[in-house]
């Protein structure tokens, strides 16, 4: 029986251009991310690197541009928080029927970029509704590494198999159901979030 629900964040309960900042960055002459910048991008997202100093990094790679250009091309990725999805958390929460924890790699630029789209308010509102609150940049671990779901279970002194994740991400959902999580690998093009309960009956 599942008593946590473990969600992701991005293109589970907020909207994503996964594409977006790709594209931008193509803009300044760059077709892909190189090996180097992948792992600045991950240390940045596991907090290791301060955002002064990812910004610095970015700017020795593409020194025509300002930093304020290169937070506006890694914030491109966010979206909007859609109220439906806020007042279905809220109701969950209020239920308190399962034991809820948010466990999302975000970064201390997109997190900002998310308040600011939200507003501070409907921010909290949606992160009251949650026991735990887990920002990959916060706690220094990211998915898909098995370390980070291995954090929630002993911090929580969870038993694996009574909890269900969401992530739009395959490879973060296969790792989780290698440790017996029960997981829903969401399509944000064809599935939502608020359809958890219709998802369930199928899962189990």
């Amino acid at each position: 029986m599942v008593k946590t629900l473990i969600f992701d964040f991005g293109d589970v309960f907020i909207d994503l251009n996964k594409d977006a900042t790709v594209i931008e960055i193509q803009k300044f002459g760059t077709l892909m991310l190189s090996e180097k910048m992948l792992q600045v991008n991950a240390n940045y997202e596991t907090g290791k690197i301060s955002t002064d100093d990812f910004l610095n990094y970015y700017k020795t790679q593409f020194p025509n541009t300002t930093k304020k250009q290169l937070r506006e091309v890694w914030n491109a990725i966010i979206l909007h928080f859609p109220e439906h999805r806020l007042q279905f958390i809220e109701q969950l929460s209020e239920e308190k029927k399962y034991q809820l924890i948010l466990l999302s790699n975000t970064n201390e630029l997109h997190i900002k970029k998310v308040i600011e789209n939200m507003t501070i308010e409907r921010y909290n509102r949606f992160k009251n509704c949650f026991e735990a609150f887990y920002l990959s940049h916060e706690i220094h671990f990211r998915k898909p590494n098995k370390d980070i779901y291995q954090f929630v279970l002993e911090t929580h002194t969870l038993k694996a198999s009574t909890c269900l994740f969401i992530d739009d991400k395959k490879e973060n959902t296969e790792t989780a159901k290698k440790l017996n999580l029960h997981t829903w690998n969401i399509n944000p093009k064809t599935e939502d979030i608020t359809n958890l309960f219709t998802k369930m009956n199928h899962l189990f």
